[in-house]
């Protein structure tokens, strides 16, 4: 029997709500709750944050005394954070734009009309809207809802085919911040900072093809027994499907109250999956991940992942946990606080196909 709870009436995302899973672990700590004007300051260097040259991450400063720009002014970083994770930052003013917006009602009467090829640009502050977009593209005219890095909504939504979504902040979003959701979608250079209530996840995902490139992910708190991630998949029903094809490429998660990135399949140790399926070929390279949780990656039930070339920088117990039957997974070239007892936790199930250093220790 699946374990989910009827949707929350008040989730803009209007997807199911997974209840939290027991055999998850939970932080040693969770994250403070932040306050706007906190959120305001933080956007204003979010590319600098968590040492991304190296070396152990720091919680972020407590905000200043001066009045914060606002969040128009101040939204995502400045500029690419040296090591090239995250949200680009300074943007280009969007180009080729057939309908441009500035409020609200006049994205959703967009969105709610846009056809294949059409490229939406959304600027300015758009208050307590969720940007949602329920309308495929196709492979030869994909849809395009683009900002100018400064754009910000109460989130993220893509119930949808063929979309590429780039430059836009979920500022204080309804979790999760940016929810994915259908095949051949592309997530760039946009933020999730500081999402809340439900399980407090910054970004889900489901789907084949999915592109998850250069976003800046702050600030997740397990605040309200939430189990707030960073990045989660899991495949639970025909809603929440396996996920395939899936590149996790030069995204900052930082400040993260559990796992940078879970993935739970179909026949998941929780339970509660569908059985439909398999979730697979995953490649997970050049992020940044400053979590809390016993380790930065939790994978279950995921077949051939590929984890190259990450920083993983918070003081956890080890850096990726296989277990499950996740096998075929590569693991090499990562860059680890030295804190960190192990790299790699996995259980015998997934040794097979197994290339990277040797197991240190339970997943």
């Amino acid at each position: 029997m699946f374990r989910l709870t009827p949707p929350d009436p008040t989730d803009p995302t209007g997807r199911p709500v997974a209840a939290a899973r027991a055999h998850r672990r939970r932080p040693r700590w969770a994250a403070a709750a932040l306050g706007a004007a906190a959120v305001a300051v933080l956007l204003a260097g979010c590319g600098h944050g968590g040492g991304g040259t190296g070396g152990t991450s720091q919680p972020p400063p407590a905000p200043t005394q001066a009045a914060p720009p606002s969040p128009t002014e101040s939204a995502g970083p400045t500029q690419t954070a040296p090591d090239g994770r995250g949200a680009i930052r300074p943007m280009a003013a969007p180009a080729g734009c057939g309908t441009t917006v500035h409020d609200g009602d006049t994205m959703k009467q967009a969105l709610a009309a846009a056809q294949p090829g059409s490229t939406i640009c959304v600027l300015g502050d758009l208050g307590d809207a969720r940007l949602s977009i329920k309308t495929s593209g196709t492979a030869q005219a994909p849809i395009h809802v683009v900002g100018d890095g400064k754009t910000v909504v109460k989130g993220i939504t893509v119930a949808a085919n063929f979309i590429d979504v780039n430059g836009i902040n979920a500022i204080n979003p309804h979790a999760p911040g940016i929810s994915l959701a259908g095949n051949n979608i592309t997530l760039e250079n946009s933020t999730s900072i500081s999402p809340h209530g439900d399980d407090g996840d910054g970004i889900r995902f489901w789907g084949s093809n999915i592109v998850i490139r250069h976003n800046t992910i702050q600030h997740t708190s397990n605040a309200h027994k939430a189990h707030a991630d960073c990045m989660q998949t899991f495949a639970t029903d025909q809603d929440s499907p396996a996920s395939q094809h899936i590149l996790i490429d030069s995204n900052r998660c930082e400040d993260i109250s559990n796992t940078c990135l879970i993935m739970e399949g179909p026949n998941s140790e929780a339970g509660d999956g569908s059985g439909v399926g398999a979730s697979s070929d995953v490649t997970y390279v050049n992020n940044y991940c400053q979590n809390h949780a016993d380790e930065a990656l939790q994978i279950d039930d995921v077949q051939n992942l590929t984890v190259t070339n990450n920083e993983i920088a918070g003081e956890i117990n080890h850096a990726f946990a296989l277990q499950n039957l996740a096998t075929g997974a590569k693991v090499n070239g990562n860059k680890l606080n030295p804190a960190i007892r192990y790299e790699v936790g996995m259980d015998d199930s997934s040794k097979p196909g197994y290339q990277g250093p040797p197991s240190g220790g339970n997943p």
